[in-house]
């Protein structure tokens, strides 16, 4: 039997939970080593080879391990659908694609 959990209100942490998740994931050592990085070195490969780079293709996995994670780490819900609501998932997909896509551009994750 399959359960899916439909939470239709998030917590209000008392800070920008998209910014905090942001910052952890780059610097998490094990998290940015593991999933953070290859990620990024993906994206830069398909940039190099001039594909089309789409941000959710390329981030939704990355932005459910890391909201998973950072629950986890942080001890905040036993689901992240708890914490986080869809529009948070778009907004760190969104802030992390126009924040690396810029290093990507001047050469980096080569």
């Amino acid at each position: 039997m399959v359960m899916i959990r439909e939470i239709t209100e998030t917590k209000d942490l008392g800070f920008d939970l998209v910014d905090d998740t942001s910052v952890y994931m780059r610097n998490d050592p094990e998290f940015y080593r593991k999933q953070y990085f290859p990620a990024m070195a993906s994206m830069a490969d398909m940039h190099s080879a001039g594909k089309p780079v789409d941000s959710h293709k390329c981030l939704s996995k990355l932005v459910d391990k890391g909201c998973t994670s950072y629950c986890q780490k942080y001890n905040l819900a036993k689901h992240p659908d708890e914490v986080y609501s869809q529009q948070d998932r778009d907004a760190l997909i969104d802030k992390i694609f126009s924040e690396e896509m810029e290093l990507i551009k001047k050469g980096e994750y080569k």
